[in-house]
């Protein structure tokens, strides 16, 4: 099994609750399941690994698990068999690793374990982790990006048989070196991502782009499909396509595609998969028109999103004004969403520019916006309006279409 010194840490570990903290690739999370299945295979336990959902479980830890599972003969070897509607390995001797989410503190109480992996705990309740917490005989793992203090910071750290693990990605060693120049990059881009994505250090990200965003569970019945949005990557950056909804005036999203390392072939292909129809309109990143070309010559309706000067600001202007309602299976767009931030100059003030990093899915919702949403006041409000020049005094209008 090819590990990293972190994997070292967490299994020689004495204290009861092991917390690592790490920056963005550190391997904190592949580390503390390798662990978690060595243990399995040589006594019998009760292993619970625990997200804030089954979506984010799903896309993280769950994946990391099933490839650590598939790379190790001897762990194939161990397993009786692997629940993958209940998200449950067994094993030979009597081991189980189940991964699990729980809505309340009321929803815990029912069994209890050996072992406790609480993943992204940053987007756990307390009373959630207290109750299994207080249900786990031998230790507790913890893991999560420091974004900003939260009740790790504030319940555990310092205290007896608490052991702290910083880490970030120049402590593993299997990422490539692309990938280290991105993270390094965002010194360039802001100090306080860099901080927390690069060197594992507990920060406190201000200064979000949205506020509006809230998580639903579906895309409700009757809502119109305004369109499909999508961004270009490859090799170290996702392409990301999303559906964009309308329905009472708001906004429904639902992420489509997260992936690196996608030909445009791949994306027709991973297209299909997510039952988008050919019918359907799709605003892409007008910057790859090679791109848009090869999609359209694959039967694709897709167009390039109009972008200008202050086409940014004026996308994310328009996203403002509405409620956006993301999809719980929208993993990654809810994680964008919450670290989409504004730029801050030497002084650390705002500026009018956001960050050009976790936006795959960001930018498509932004190219839809661009294309396919207006700012129109309604008819009621039309009369009211000002007549020229007093129509471009901006103040005045503001105020109409706020009221709008």
């Amino acid at each position: 099994m090819q590990a990293t010194a972190l994997f070292k840490h967490n299994y020689n570990a004495t204290a009861q609750v092991i917390v690592n903290q790490g920056g963005t690739s550190s391997g904190k999370t592949y580390s503390i399941l390798q662990c978690l299945f060595t243990l399995a295979v040589t006594d019998k336990l009760v292993i619970t690994v625990v997200g804030q959902d089954i979506p984010n479980l799903k896309a993280g830890a769950l994946r990391d698990a099933i490839e650590i599972h598939n790379a190790s003969p001897v762990f194939q070897r161990s397993t009786k068999s692997f629940n993958k509607t209940d998200r449950v390995y067994e094993f030979h001797n009597g081991s189980i690793i189940e991964f699990k989410s729980y809505s309340d503190a009321q929803d815990t109480k029912a069994g209890k374990r050996d072992y406790l992996f609480i993943n992204e705990a940053n987007g756990i309740a307390w009373d959630i982790y207290t109750e299994l917490a207080l249900r786990t005989r031998k230790r507790v793992f913890i893991d999560y990006n420091p974004n900003t203090a939260f009740w790790v910071h504030e319940k555990l750290l310092g205290k007896p048989e608490v052991e702290l693990i910083i880490s970030d990605h120049r402590h593993n060693p299997f990422v490539d070196e692309a990938m280290r120049q991105k993270i390094e990059a965002l010194k360039n881009e802001d100090l306080e991502l860099w901080k927390v994505y690069a060197r594992g250090l507990t920060g406190k990200i201000t200064g979000l782009v949205f506020n509006n965003w809230h998580v639903c569970e579906h895309i409700p019945e009757g809502a119109k499909l305004i369109a499909a949005g999508l961004d270009f990557g490859f090799t170290n950056d996702e392409t990301g396509c999303l559906l964009l909804y309308k329905q009472n005036g708001e906004l429904w999203a639902d992420e489509a595609i997260y992936q690196t390392g996608l030909t445009n072939t791949d994306i027709s292909r991973k297209l299909k998969d997510a039952n988008i129809s050919k019918n359907t309109e799709i605003i892409a990143d007008s910057a790859e028109p090679k791109s848009i070309e090869e999609l359209k010559r694959l039967g694709w309706y897709v167009s390039g999103a109009k972008k200008g000067a202050d086409s940014i600001t004026n996308s994310i202007d328009i996203l403002k004004r509405y409620k956006i309602n993301v999809t719980r299976n929208s993993t990654n767009l809810r994680k964008e969403l919450a670290r989409y931030k504004w730029k801050t100059d030497n002084d650390g003030k705002t500026i009018n520019q956001p960050v050009d990093t976790c936006n795959h899915l960001v930018d498509p919702l932004r190219y839809i916006a661009l294309n396919k949403l207006k700012i129109t006041p309604p008819k009621a409000l039309k009369s009211r309006l000002p007549k020229a020049p007093d129509l471009f005094n901006r103040g005045v209008f503001e105020e109409l279409i706020g009221m709008a």
